[in-house]
């Protein structure tokens, strides 16, 4: 059993790296965080004609068909780059929804719009602070159209479409949306990393259309987050490779008492524990990544492990590459804080840890109650 990448899929890794240093900086990164745009179009149009919102794209919608493995490459990419495009909420959300259940006609103009176009689409399920249930989801949709309110909606300011997860008379489910139409309003609003869009949505007799039936909604969006947890794992797996970098690279060069800081055991310990739990992250990633593209049993466990181990590893790194720099990573003028910022955005984005630790334990209990 061989959990490592392909040798096309490290190419894939090489370029993507290079297309991002070059064109993400942190100047890039800078420009969306300080102004008003919801994303960088550059940079979103320059994946488009590289065809990353392609990749997990069946043949017949445009796509390439590549497979969830070179999405993970790219996601992990993304996440050291600090790439601000809306990938993750359409390529991991709304491609996979319309992928599983949406109808033949959907799938053929919403999918081949997101290869060729690069349709930005996200997905709506939060109301309200705390942990998201079928219980706690308050829109209603009747009589073709939805009224209630979203949020927060990762990238709601720039997306096209909107997947809106909501009630009618039997359970939860799902509903697409043309932003702009009659009595929907999407507001901006801040957050902890305003790299990233997130917006108040509220709908008002909005007309919608039907993705799932039968209340069959919830069940669609559970399988959704565990495939969309690895692909979130990698992209905090590469912001705290480059967190622990950056760290690093200090720690070489800021001498104090006439010697690098990296010399001092404080120092050393604290990378080389940082180190450990990236390297723990990285196993549970690639483990993640081969049940993901089996399809097995396994990705019951290997997401929830993956998101946790990975989102552990991310606030570590990003937190303690602030510490290692001393007093001037607290400044505005050093980057330590965009990783702090993106480390925190990405540990809430489809669940807190708290959530994941609650899936991990109750599919552990399950699993052994079968034995």
């Amino acid at each position: 059993m061989n959990f490592d990448f392909s040798s096309e899929q490290k190419l894939l890794r090489d370029q993507a790296r290079s297309y991002l240093t070059d064109k993400s900086t942190s100047n890039e990164v800078r420009r969306i965080l300080d102004g008003h745009e919801t994303h960088h179009p550059v940079l979103w149009q320059g994946i488009i004609s590289l065809g990353w919102l392609r990749a997990q794209v069946p043949e017949q919608y445009g796509g390439l068909g590549s497979g969830s493995a070179e999405l993970c490459v790219l996601a992990e990419e993304i996440g050291r780059a600090l790439t601000p495009i809306p990938f993750s909420s359409t390529a991991y959300l709304f491609n996979d929804i319309i992928l599983r259940s949406a109808s033949e006609t959907q799938k053929q103009t919403l999918l081949s719009k997101v290869s060729a176009e690069g349709l930005i689409g996200t997905l709506a399920v939060s109301e309200q602070p705390g942990e998201v249930t079928p219980h706690r989801i308050d829109t209603l949709f009747k009589d073709g159209c939805l009224s209630g309110s979203k949020i927060p909606v990762v990238d709601g300011g720039s997306a096209d479409y909107m997947i809106v997860a909501a009630r009618r008379t039997v359970g939860v489910d799902l509903f697409l949306v043309s932003t702009g139409q009659v009595g929907m309003r999407s507001k901006s609003i801040a957050s902890i990393d305003p790299s990233r869009n997130v917006a108040h949505v509220t709908f008002h007799n909005t007309p919608a259309e039907e993705i799932t039936k039968d209340g069959r909604g919830w069940a669609v969006l559970e399988a959704v987050y565990d495939s969309a947890a690895i692909f979130f794992a990698f992209e905090q797996l590469g912001g705290a490779t480059k967190a622990l970098e950056s760290a690093c690279d200090y720690a070489k060069t800021r001498y104090a008492f006439g010697r690098p800081i990296g010399s001092f055991q404080s120092i050393k310990h604290r990378l080389a524990d940082l180190y450990v739990n990236i390297e723990l992250a990285r196993a549970n990633c690639y483990y993640g990544a081969w049940a993901l593209s089996e399809g097995g049993q396994e990705l019951s466990l290997a997401a929830p492990a993956a998101r946790l181990s990975a989102t552990q590893a991310y606030e570590d790194c990003a937190r303690e590459n602030i510490q290692v720099h001393g007093g001037m990573g607290f400044t505005w003028e050093v980057d330590c804080h965009l990783h702090y910022r993106r480390s925190k955005f990405l540990a809430l984005a489809i669940g807190a840890q708290r959530i994941w630790q609650d899936k991990l334990v109750t599919r552990l209990d399950s699993r052994n109650c079968k034995v």
